[in-house]
């Protein structure tokens, strides 16, 4: 009787992120949640003292960063499943520790020594090519069910022109274009990770519970970067209490996101909520100049940021239904 119970509960979660309205609004929550994680990784560095050459250092506070939200993961679901997860066990935990080293130690190691590289409002822009890389690799992927159109053909050329003028000014903008050329290269790696690994999240999630996938792929995840980190001689220093506070609102956002991201993924086609993301390039915009003092009127950053949102805008607005099909 109480499996019952749950099961009809997880099927009314389902039906709730599944609502067009809701699955709207937390696709905007979870796009202004990212959106502020790139310069609040910024400001933790400073309150950490992690110099951005301490690729150790910087590792272990990811990994910390990680674990902590997975065990968020946890706690979410015993707020809205009313029970800790069922944990899967044989080939499917496997897979889902395959894809926590993949989707998160792999990913994030590119992310987090790309944060130090650039600053933030260029990193968030940068990191919105996952909109059209994801686009460009669904066309070959799945072929006639996900091909380009010229929408979204018109979205990623726009796009990635807001990209190059962006990277234009952060070059000038540093004056340290080698400095500029490594975290290019390490966010565009991100982002290809990123985008391979959401095809693989989806179906894992259909053959375990969400929350336990989620739990898996941070926690194993982040212990292997803080292992890495660890053993290539990192080490964190906690400066003051606001420190904490930084390191549990980035644990938030991985924990938080991850679940909402997972449920909305599962119960909604990708066109009603992928649409939403050119809320996270704003939202690092203007978080990276109010917390870390970047600058925000200059009007390449600007015109890279309308480019980007076109761009994003365009690459996932669903096609028009014609009448009489």
């Amino acid at each position: 009787m109480q499996e019952n119970k749950t099961l009809s509960r997880a099927e009314k979660l389902d039906r709730i992120f599944g609502t067009p309205v809701c699955a709207v609004l937390l696709a905007i929550f979870c796009n202004v949640l990212w959106g502020s994680a790139f310069p609040f990784i910024k400001l933790g560095y400073r309150l950490f003292a992690i110099d951005s050459s301490s690729t150790a250092s910087i590792f272990c506070f990811a990994g910390v960063r990680f674990m902590l939200g997975s065990f968020l993961v946890l706690l979410g679901s015993v707020l809205l499943q009313s029970r800790l997860p069922k944990f899967p066990r044989g080939k499917v935990a496997a897979e889902c520790c395959a894809l926590g080293l993949w989707q998160t130690t792999t990913q994030y190691a590119f992310y987090y020594i790309a944060v130090a590289m650039l600053t933030g409002a260029f990193g968030g822009i940068l990191n919105s090519t996952q909109s059209f890389l994801g686009v460009i690799f669904a066309h070959f992927i799945y072929g006639n069910a996900d091909r380009m159109t010229p929408a979204k053909t018109l979205g990623c050329v726009i796009g990635f022109a807001g990209v190059e003028t962006g990277f234009a000014f952060e070059s000038f903008y540093q004056r340290q274009l080698v400095w500029g050329l490594c975290g290019l290269g390490c966010m565009l790696l991100a982002t290809l990770i990123f985008t391979l690994s959401g095809p693989w999240n989806k179906s894992v999630t259909k053959k375990a519970d969400s929350f336990a996938v989620c739990f898996i792929n941070l926690f194993v995840g982040g212990l292997a970067l803080f292992v890495l980190g660890t053993v290539l001689g990192g080490s964190l220093h906690v400066q003051s209490a606001l420190a904490v506070v930084v390191m549990l609102y980035l644990a938030f956002i991985c924990g938080a996101g991850y679940v909402l991201w997972a449920l909305l993924m599962k119960n909604n086609p990708v066109s009603r909520i992928a649409i939403f993301g050119f809320v996270n390039p704003v939202v690092n915009v203007l978080l990276s100049a109010v917390l870390n003092g970047e600058p925000l009127f200059r009007w390449q950053y600007l015109a890279a940021l309308v480019f980007v949102c076109v761009g994003i805008w365009l690459v996932n607005k669903a096609p028009a239904k014609k009448e009489g099909k």
